[in-house]
């Protein structure tokens, strides 16, 4: 195991096999994206109104989304990383909406799995530092994540 993940259900709905699913894929993505053993990471499963509220304190954004990943290792202007030997490296968070993913997943019409295994995989790119603003970008990480899921048996049908 590479990644410490820790759950966080605040829906009360998730059934331990999608928690085992989620927890199964990334650890893939992590050894695919060479991670260091003992690396955190936290995951937790939202409502709509939930992810709403982080969204729009957040990013200004008064919507529900479907993931929103906070990375610790993200810099600001003039702040340096601090790193101690012998601590685990956090990645962050990972905020996955369970109610965006059952509609995503029917708009799709692709299975809940396979939406919630996107999404885990999309907010576990965003904190390494992938990114989908330019074009560029984009191209890099959605050929990553679908590289990531294609290899974890996850691809599109």
């Amino acid at each position: 195991m590479i990644l410490t993940i820790d759950f966080t259900d605040e829906t009360n709905e998730v059934a331990a096999q999608h928690t085992e699913l989620v927890e199964k894929l990334l650890q893939h993505a992590a050894s695919v994206e060479n991670i260091e053993p003992e690396t955190e990471v936290s995951v937790t499963f939202v409502t709509n109104e939930a992810i709403q509220d982080i969204n729009r304190e957040y990013r200004g954004k008064d919507q529900p989304t479907d993931v929103i990943s906070f990375a610790l290792e993200e810099l600001g202007e003039g702040e340096m990383a601090v790193t101690f030997e012998g601590m685990p490296r956090i990645l962050g968070d990972i905020i996955i909406s369970t109610d965006r993913a059952k509609e995503q997943a029917e708009e799709y019409n692709h299975s809940f799995e396979r939406e919630l295994g996107f999404l885990a995989v999309h907010g576990f790119l965003h904190l390494l530092g992938y990114d989908h603003m330019e074009p560029e970008e984009e191209k890099v990480m959605f050929t990553k994540q679908d590289e990531i899921l294609q290899t974890f048996g996850l691809g599109r049908d």
